[in-house]
């Protein structure tokens, strides 16, 4: 059970790492941690070759520690998906976001519906294996003890698709908010 709580837990760190990864209008360093920049022959994320600030609430600065991969971290922001502009100045990458209109923000809610709903997804799979590994309480210990433990189970996923629910709603208000 306690590993069926850590993979639990695993499902909701990861529902809230998707949700950092959405724009929202505000300046976060979470927001670049999905880029991947061709340096040295290889593909590394962008903390690994430079570190990502906050400037300001709607700029972000990336200051690239080799000069000379300045141009594949422009492109490798730039190419992202993520609709970002940045600029060169000097050993350092300004990035300015820019306002959300009406159809971004809509994608976006979509976006992190689909996230909270492949997670309540995961936390129905693990239900499932935990059910399955109960059986096993059936047969050792009986049937009060399987019902006890199906009971305990249920509520904890149950806290669980709460929670999910909790944070979806709370990535949606932020989105449509600011």
């Amino acid at each position: 059970m306690s590993d069926l709580k850590q993979r639990l837990d695993g499902a909701i760190a990861s529902l809230k790492h998707e949700f950092g990864g959405l724009r929202t209008g505000r300046a976060t360093t979470s927001l670049l941690d999905p880029v991947m920049v061709d340096a040295y022959g290889s593909k590394m994320s962008l903390s690994q070759v430079g570190t990502v600030s906050v400037a300001d609430a709607r700029l972000l600065t990336v200051n690239v520690w080799d000069k000379s991969q300045m141009a594949a971290v422009e492109k490798a922001i730039r190419e992202s998906g993520l609709g970002l502009n940045p600029m060169a100045d000097g050993q350092m990458i300004r990035i300015p976001l820019p306002e959300l209109n009406e159809q971004r923000r809509q994608e976006l809610v979509k976006l992190a519906k689909k996230y909270a709903e492949e997670a309540k997804v995961a936390v129905r799979n693990l239900r499932r294996d935990g059910l399955d590994a109960l059986k096993v309480v059936k047969e050792e210990q009986g049937e009060d003890a399987h019902k006890r433990e199906t009971e305990k189970l249920e509520k904890q996923i149950g806290d669980y698709i709460a929670q999910i629910d909790a944070l979806a709603a709370a990535k949606e208000k932020e989105i449509t908010t600011i």
